[in-house]
């Protein structure tokens, strides 16, 4: 799942785009080895074929949609999302995009939904929220059940253990908590001085929990005895987002700001190294960049390159920007907005567009919506600009 809109379907070293989605994807599941279905922040729930790379949208939400859950016991995917709530799309929507069952959406969050999890029957849904509870939904009936946590703080990650009984959560504030599944009871505290937890992952075995968090720490949670077995950076700056456990439970992997995943064996406990041994080009330090280029750094460089070679981004390339017409670098798929309009690059739109915000000077536009208030900072920015997309030395 991909910021650049698309979906990357991995057979060894090369991927197959599946492309569709209009805006950041923010997750992907498969529910067999020929469907998958993902989910982003073009609000919307996609279906795949990954034999004829075709999707087709099965559900619509307000908001970005950030989690999914599959039960093909029950026939549903769930999808979570930041408007609220949570869509249930039965299964035959998904085989014929027809169905004699509609979509569900459940509503009693308060605030975004960040995580979902079926119990294993598929009768049961449980879901974690920025508005702090973890709440249990009769899937069946489509209401609440209960509040299973009701924490305070926003809850961004949740891993179900039904087997042994037991849920685990981790919130904004750096909690990483074991409740019962049946008394509602908080039964662990594995809670540092490190926030927020940004990432969970339970091994196939249930023996191992897996918990990253905002300061590049990996922690592991042996289940079996309930003991911290392992704790260390994993990063050298910056957050974890992303774990998971191979299939054989013998690694544990990682994704953060790097650009690439590592992967350490889980029977090297104590002896893990960081995921990199030197600085990246992109953590330069902003003390010997220009004003200009720091801006770029934090305004425009995640979404945008500055080389005239195509790069899978969110955004076109700046390369040859000053002059050219808005919406027009070839094979980038742009919004309506912005290819039907009559923007030319050049200082003054670039220093309207962050003056006002991309919200105000292209209403519809897929670009996020950030402000440079300072005018000096817009200026140097253009300076920057004005050079590094023509090749010119800066």
């Amino acid at each position: 799942a991909s910021f650049d809109n698309a979906v990357g379907l991995w057979t060894g070293q090369t991927p197959t785009w599946l492309e569709g989605h209009s805006a950041a994807v923010n997750t992907v599941a498969f529910w067999n080895d020929t469907t998958l279905v993902s989910a982003g922040d073009d609000f919307e729930v996609r279906i795949w074929d990954t034999v004829s790379n075709h999707g087709t949208p099965i559900g619509q939400h307000l908001g970005k949609v950030v989690d999914l859950a599959l039960s093909p016991k029950a026939g549903i995917v769930a999808s979570a999302s930041w408007d609220g709530s949570i869509g249930l799309w039965p299964l035959p929507a998904i085989k014929t995009n027809t169905t004699d069952q509609l979509p569900t959406q459940l509503s009693g969050h308060d605030q975004g939904v960040n995580k979902v999890a079926f119990s294993r029957a598929g009768t049961t849904l449980y879901s974690a929220s920025v508005d702090g509870t973890i709440r249990v939904w009769d899937v069946d009936q489509a209401e609440e059940r209960q509040v299973l946590v009701n924490h305070g703080f926003g809850i961004n990650e949740m891993v179900l253990n039904e087997s042994d009984n037991w849920l685990a959560y981790g919130a904004v504030d750096g909690v990483t908590r074991i409740v019962d599944l049946t008394t509602s009871a908080e039964v662990h505290d594995f809670t540092l001085d490190r926030r927020p937890i940004l990432a969970m992952a339970l091994s196939h075995d249930n023996q191992f929990l897996a918990v990253g968090d905002g300061e590049g720490y990996i922690m592991l949670i042996d289940t079996q005895n309930w003991q911290i077995a392992d704790d260390f950076r994993a990063t050298l700056r910056g957050p974890v987002w992303a774990l998971a456990f191979s299939a054989d439970g013998a690694n544990i992997h990682a994704g953060g700001l790097d650009e690439a995943m590592y992967s350490w064996p889980v029977a090297t406990l104590g002896a893990h190294e960081k995921m990199a041994d030197t600085e990246r080009s992109f953590l330069k330090d902003p003390a010997k960049m220009s004003n200009g280029e720091r801006q770029f750094a934090r305004k425009c460089s995640i979404c945008h390159s500055l080389s005239p070679e195509t790069t899978r981004r969110a955004g076109p390339t700046l390369y040859g920007l000053f002059g050219r017409p808005a919406g027009r670098v070839p094979g980038y798929a742009y919004s309506n907005t912005l290819s039907s309009s009559d923007i030319i690059w050049q200082a003054e739109s670039i220093n309207a567009l962050f003056d006002l915000g991309p919200d105000h000077y292209i209403p519809g536009s897929k670009m996020p919506m950030q402000r440079i208030t300072n005018p000096v900072d817009r200026a140097d920015l253009i300076t920057y600009l004005r050079n590094a997309t023509t090749g010119a030395p800066l």
